[in-house]
Parts: C-alpha cells; structure tokens; sequence
C-alpha cells in the first residue's frame, strides 16, 4: 500500500510539472506548460489595413517574469516579423496616419521608466523620443502624424525630492500621489509640451478623428479610490475651452467625440438615473452640454466597449451576453441593436479602423486563448483569422467546454461554463472543482481560460470544472445583476449549491468529492 502511494504521488507531480514522452501524440498539460503559453494583446491595424501590430508576452524563466515584445504580420497572416526585442520589453504599439510609423512605450537605455520610442515599420533601430522626468503611458498620434499626446504624472518637487533623499517622506495614506496631466512630444524634434495642468488629474483621454478636439476623463486624484469622482469633459486639442459633460458620483470611461463633433460617446455601470451597479451603457451627449441619454436602453446585457462608426451615424460595441461576448452595431437615431458575431468565443481586445473600414479583435475560444481576427464593418461580413500563435496547442489534450444551464434557489435560470474530465466516460462521476469568479460584477465567458484557473490540469487529473454566473453576474439584465444589491450573496450561493446539486442529479458529479475556490468577490463566497 506505502508503495502505491509512492507511486501514486509521482504520476500526479509528473502530470503537474513534468511532459509526456517523446514522441507522444498528444498530452495532458502541466503547471508549467499553462505558464509558458503567450498571451496576445493590444492588437493595431494600419491605416491601409495590410498590416497588424500586436504585443506577445512570454514567460522568461530566467527574468522570473513575462516579457512582452511587438510583433507584426500581413493582414492575410503571412509575413509575421517580430519587431522589437529590448530586455525589458515594450507595449502600446501605434501606428502612425501614414503608416510608415510605429511609436511604443519602453524603458531602455539609461532610462528606468517607459518612454517614448519610434520605429520604422519595415524595422531596424528605434528612436527614443521622450526623455520625460516621469513614466509615459496612453499614447495618441495626431492625425496629422506631427505630434503624440501622452500622460505622466507631474515630476515631484525639488522640495520632495529633497525629503524623499533623506527619508523625511513620511506621508498619509492615498495622499503620495503627483497628478497626471496630458502632454504632446514633436515626432520631428522631440521638443515637449503641456496641454492640461491643474489640482486634478487626467484618467483617460481620447482625441478626436480631425484632431481638433479631446474627451477626457479628470478626477480629483488618481488614486482608484476617486474614480468614481471623476467626470467627462471635452476641450481644444491646446487644452482650450473645457467644458465638463457629466456631474455625478458615477464613474465612466471610453469618451469619445463623434467624427462631426456634435456629441459624446461613453461608458458607465449606470441606469438612466446614474444610479449605481447596473450593467453597463453607452450614454451619449451633446458636446455643448446637456443631459446624456442611454443609446440602447433594451439591450438587456453588458457593454464593455464601444466606438463611432466613420459616420457617426452608429457607435460599434463589445456586448457581454453572459458566457460569450459579441460585436454589436447600434443606431445612434433609433438604438436599434444588431448583433454582428455569434460564437462559442469572447472577445479578448477590440479596435475600430476606420480608415480601413475594419474591426480588429482578439477572439478567446475554448482551445485557444485568443488569436487575432478582422472583420469588415460592412454588413455580413464573418470575421477572418490573422495570427496562428496558438496551433501548437493541438500538441496538448484539452478539455471539452460546454454552456452548462440550471434552474436557481428560487427559479431563475442560471448557466455558467462547464469543462469535462480528459477522460471522461459516460455513466461514471467524477470528482467537481467550483471555480466563483470574483467582482462579483463580471462574468465567465468561453476562452482558455487564465493559469491561475489550472482547468486543464484539473481536467486531466480527471475532475470536472464548473465555473458559474451566479445572482450579481453582468450580461443577464439588471434585475439579475443587482439581486445581491442590500443583500450581499442572498442568492448567489445557493445558485452555485444548485449547479452543483444539477450536475450530480445528472449523474456526473459525485457529491461527496467536491471542492470550492475563488477569488475576491468569489472568494467571499467560498469563506461563506
């Protein structure tokens, strides 16, 4: 017996940390295997739409850490060139209006924070631009591809810095903080200058098709805390004329200025009312001010994206319908709502070119976790692939993913994604791991899911996964949503009791081998 179980705890450390024999087919997936798969992200296409940019992170064993470099290849797929390979890594790729340009974010050289840098689009050594006192993030060409807007925060003071040299820097909590402001670089010379300054700080921005206006979002602080402090406003691209849009205690996010100039796009978790948890919307509102209005009040989900179309007679918008997410096309005079995806997927990034007239989005399925595709933004258009990154996951025995429904404690119908044993036989029942998602305010949706989930490696070691999107779970309508509301987990446990009673009523699952896990708001659940 001591001797099976020697044996017994090898096979499952093999399977944990080890691969298969050469030669081997296929094979189960182990810790590290889920480590060193690449995640894929901000995707980028030219203004011609014949390329994409895109940033691959990969586990650097030896850095103990991820590493991200840019990457580029023909909108067919073909030519896929590697860009960049600085030590640290770089990010935010951005294509210049002309195309001929790719401005990104590194740190390099004598610099220890991420900087400016520009480089031909047919590669070789890249420029640094910037030489900013403090870190440079959200950047922006204009459209006339002369300047970049860019974020820092303001560089401290001779005074801190001084005290901070001689560790006199003792400070309040969430009061060490420097306000972040926008700024423009000149491609050409590198000269620096202020567009915003002020006792408040610039969250997020957005300049306009034609160049002449910016949305931005300002708070008190930048301090996550105050965001929900934080407002819409809109001024000259000089930083001229700012007129706030919004006075709420709401936050939102994503403004954008139409392409005529007469309105504003963006997002908030918010009902009609601004009042608080609810799925979010896309509000629209008159540049010149006024009240916002929801552009699709009926669409019963979650939207988590969106922009103009070239007209500015539609806004394109990411919607999270429960356990898949979809691009959607919405009327901006009538709100009528088309749905312009269908799958088995989620949608993991998502860009409008409207130049080129096409979507460019990262599409997680449930054996890959997000390659890019295209979409034209014409109608009946199917989405075509660009990236094959993920093919070699073929190598691997991946576990089988379904939409798993059942009826709640008080008979609401709740669903959540299910994974199956690798070897799973009807007629026998496994073991059950419960995975609870946290926010509570998100939801799980097809793809491959995240390594700290380990799916695939509890799917070999023969368990089922379900992954549930119990009572306070977005893109099943606001009364689904906000059922926890006053009432913290009221429902949702016993949602998640009941798919797991529904699983062993249907002779899968054995009840006496079951485990719970989760994370933040999933995690209160499973110290319930």
């Amino acid at each position: 017996m001591t001797r099976l179980r020697i044996l017994t705890a090898l096979s499952v450390v093999c399977l944990l940390l080890g691969g298969a024999a050469e030669g081997q087919a296929q094979r189960a997936m182990t810790l590290v295997d889920l480590l060193e798969v690449p995640r894929l992200s901000d995707p980028q296409l030219s203004p011609d739409g014949g390329h994409v940019l895109y940033v691959l992170a990969e586990a650097d064993w030896e850095a103990n850490r991820a590493i991200s470099h840019i990457w580029r290849a023909d909108a067919d797929g073909s030519n896929t060139v590697q860009l960049t390979r600085g030590e640290d890594g770089e990010s935010n790729p951005r294509w210049s209006p002309d195309g001929d340009l790719v401005a990104f974010l590194a740190a390099r050289g004598t610099a220890d924070t991420a900087q400016i840098h520009v480089l031909s689009n047919q590669g070789g050594e890249a420029r640094q631009l910037t030489h900013h006192p403090t870190a440079v993030s959200s950047i922006a060409w204009s459209p006339d591809g002369r300047s970049i807007h860019f974020l820092a925060a303001d560089e401290k003071s001779a005074e801190e810095q001084a005290r901070e040299a001689e560790q006199d820097d003792v400070y309040a909590f969430e009061e060490n903080f420097q306000h972040r402001h926008l700024w423009t670089v000149t491609v050409a010379t590198g000269a620096t200058a202020r567009v915003t300054e002020g006792d408040y700080s610039v969250i997020d921005y957005d300049l306009s098709r034609d160049g002449t206006r910016i949305a931005l979002h300002r708070a008190p602080s930048p301090v996550l805390e105050y965001r929900d402090a934080s407002e819409v406003w809109v001024m000259g691209a000089d930083g001229s004329d700012p007129r706030r849009l919004t006075t709420n205690a709401v936050p939102e996010s994503g403004a954008q200025v139409s392409p005529d100039g007469s309105r504003l796009l963006f997002l908030s978790r918010a009902n009609q009312r601004f009042e608080k948890y609810y799925n979010s919307n896309v509000f629209v509102v008159p540049a010149e001010g006024g009240p916002a209005t929801v552009l699709a009040p009926d669409l019963p989900y979650e939207l988590s994206d969106a922009a103009w179309s070239a007209d500015g007679d539609a806004v394109f918008a990411v919607v999270n319908m429960g356990v898949h997410s979809e691009l959607f096309r919405l009327d901006v005079a009538t709100g009528e709502a088309e749905q312009l995806t269908d799958g088995r997927h989620s949608i993991g990034a998502w860009n409008l070119e409207t130049a080129a007239g096409q979507h460019v989005l990262i599409l997680r399925r449930p054996h890959n976790p997000g390659d890019v595709w295209l979409l034209d933004t014409g109608a009946g258009a199917a989405p075509t692939r660009v990236t094959r990154v993920f093919d070699y996951l073929r190598d691997f025995r991946l576990p089988r993913q379904e939409k798993a429904q059942w009826t709640g404690a008080d008979g609401v119908t709740v669903e959540g994604l299910l994974f199956y044993p690798l070897d799973y036989e009807e007629g026998r029942r496994y073991p059950l791991v419960i995975q609870t998602h946290g926010g509570p305010q998100a939801s799980d949706k097809f793809g491959f899911g995240a390594p700290r989930n380990s799916i695939q490696v509890l799917a070999a070691l023969g368990y089922f996964v379900l992954q549930p999107n119990y009572r306070g779970s977005t893109g099943y309508g606001d009364a689904f949503l906000r059922d926890m509301v006053g009432g913290y987990f009221k429902n949702a446990h016993l949602d998640v009791i009941a798919g797991a009673d529904h699983l062993i009523a249907a002779g899968l699952v054995d009840g006496e081998r079951m485990a719970k896990m989760g994370w933040s708001g999933g995690g209160h659940m499973t110290n319930k």
